[in-house]
């Protein structure tokens, strides 16, 4: 965490400056050998880890190249290294790692329950660290500003806490957000644009778990500041406030007014402020945050996979002049690709955080799966990726698909393309990143625009896809109809699966059900409401639970 006191001073901002383009630097200069330095990943995670239960087991010490590490150590997913990994937590040492995890990072599965991920200082030092400097270079370098104030930009993600959940060895297990990396791993420069604004660590109690509560009081001290940027790195997280400032725009207006927050006094009573943002809401009708910070200059979120259908009309809220920077392709496991300059989409591999393999995303994963090495990826290509890196993850699946934009400096340049799940009904074999792609070039096709999308195949002999969409503005009826048809050649042309499906008649043509604008944001913010973090409310396109459609479409499936 940081203070205010911090972002004002010029020493500690011209350095932290300094940190995020030299690492940018370092890391354009690795991609003159991306090769070597994969092999110094490999060679330094085997040395260092090799004394350990999991090293020794896989013969660490007897491993030279990529061709002996394939042999060695099998494909494995979350579930193959958790009996390695609960005992890590339960506080054994050397089990994955030569040092011990100093937090254990959460990850929601596709289950829901909250892994495990080990988090050790080498890790944080070798691999973390200058990816994690080296994504805010082009935020910091194109929109100078977020360094002008410690209020002037909304970091969303930021979300410290007093009492973290603990391991049985009494390790914190939180999100990353969580996390205070000055204080855990001595990186005293290392907290994010937005971590010092009055609203980072909130003034007045709030009840554990009460994320709703903590997202307003943010929103309400924010309404009061000149915000230039907005940090999500969940588009979904970005896409609510719109949302979250009409819903409690009457509460705002009179807290501002009165001086108060959460109901209690705080700062002093500002009528005028209360005044033009009431001005503003009755000129404009719907207030938006473009006419709340009409100086706003940048969001910092993913762009891709389902937010590709609503990035572009959601940037408008914000204002017309505001640039969309992508967030880094990585997860709690680790990093795989960061944006050094302002590609709408995609990042560059990392190739000094971990030794990366990659398999066609159409593939099933197994233990033995032939992989690539990043080299042999083809440009308008998905695959699953596999990293190994010295924090004890190795040659593991993290369960993300990336798409190959093209190749730039000698590296890949990837963009993330949706969860490797399928959703195979009737041998259809369909995932994230197809499925989206027949959405966008049948609403490109009709000129149609989505603010949200999901769907759901309900049981029966003859399957078929119900999508669920949130239009931006009313589709007539033919224009639903010919949206239907569209998708449902664009599913052909994806999937050869679903082309069969359909041929064959295993799958019947998919159907429509439109939702009111705001559906997806009110189920949104429903979640958020039970307690789930808001970081953890992702956009899922695959919503097969019963009980979860009710609750976004308002009605019971057949």
């Amino acid at each position: 965490m940081s203070s205010p006191d911090a972002w004002t001073d010029p020493d500690r901002l011209r350095r932290y400056r300094d940190r995020v383009l030299t690492e940018r630097r370092r890391l354009r200069a690795a991609f003159t050998d991306p090769d070597a330095h994969q092999r110094r990943v490999l060679a330094d995670l085997l040395e260092y880890n090799s004394r350990t239960a999991y090293g020794q087991r896989h013969g660490f010490d007897r491993i030279r190249t990529l061709e002996d590490y394939r042999s060695a150590v099998p494909l494995q997913t979350y579930a193959d290294l958790e009996p390695y990994i609960e005992r890590a937590a339960a506080g054994e040492p050397d089990v994955l790692t030569a040092d011990r995890p100093a937090v254990f990072f959460t990850s929601s599965g596709s289950t829901g329950a909250h892994k495990k991920i080990p988090v050790t200082p080498r890790f944080m030092r070798t691999t973390f660290f200058p990816f994690y400097y080296a994504a805010w270079a082009p935020l910091i370098e194109h929109v100078p500003e977020v360094l002008a104030h410690p209020a002037a930009v909304l970091n969303l993600k930021h979300d410290p806490v007093a009492a973290p959940p603990t391991t049985a060895s009494g390790r914190p297990h939180v999100g990353a957000s969580q996390v205070d990396f000055g204080a855990t791993f001595g990186e005293p420069l290392s907290a994010e644009p937005g971590t010092g604004a009055s609203w980072a660590t909130l003034p007045v109690p709030v009840a554990a778990g009460d994320h709703t509560e903590k997202m307003y009081l943010r929103l309400r001290l924010a309404a009061e500041h000149d915000v230039r940027c907005v940090i999500g790195i969940n588009p979904a997280m970005v896409a609510a406030l719109p949302y979250q400032l009409r819903l409690w725009w009457p509460r705002i207006l009179k807290e501002i007014h009165d001086g108060t927050l959460g109901g209690l006094p705080h700062g002093s009573p500002n009528p005028a402020r209360a005044a033009e943002l009431e001005q503003l809401a009755g000129r404009h009708g719907t207030v938006r945050p473009a006419h709340v910070w009409p100086r706003m200059r940048a969001l910092f979120c993913w762009t891709t996979a389902v937010a590709s259908l609503y990035m572009p009309r959601l940037r408008e809220e914000f204002g017309t002049h505001v640039t969309v920077l992508p967030a880094p392709v990585a997860a709690s496991e680790g990093p795989v690709a960061v944006p050094l300059d302002r590609h709408p989409t995609a990042g560059s591999l990392v190739v000094t955080a971990s030794v990366y393999e990659f398999a066609d995303a159409d593939e099933d994963l197994a233990p033995d799966t032939a992989t690539l090495r990043p080299h042999e990826l083809e440009a308008g290509r998905d695959y699953h990726v596999v990293f190994s890196h010295v924090g004890g993850l190795y040659r593991y699946a993290v369960g993300d698909v990336v798409r190959v934009v093209d190749h730039q400096d000698g590296v890949p340049r990837l963009e993330y393309a949706g969860r490797a799940v399928r959703s195979d009904h009737a041998g259809e074999r369909l995932r994230d990143a197809q499925v989206i792609r027949a959405l966008s070039a049948a609403l490109s096709a009709t000129g149609l625009e989505l603010r949200n999308a999901a769907c759901r195949v309900p049981s029966g002999p003859r399957p078929a896809y119900t999508f669920a969409l949130a239009p931006l503005t009313p589709w007539s009826p033919e224009e639903s109809e010919r949206f239907t048809g569209l998708l449902d050649q664009a599913l052909a042309r994806e999937s050869s699966g679903y082309r069969a499906a359909r041929a064959d008649g295993r799958l019947a043509a998919p159907a429509l059900l439109l939702l009111d604008p705001e559906a997806f944001q009110r189920d949104w913010q429903d979640r958020v409401d039970s307690g789930i973090r808001p970081t953890q409310v992702k956009d899922r396109l695959f919503r097969q639970d019963p009980g979860q459609w009710s609750r976004l479409t308002g009605r019971t499936p057949a």
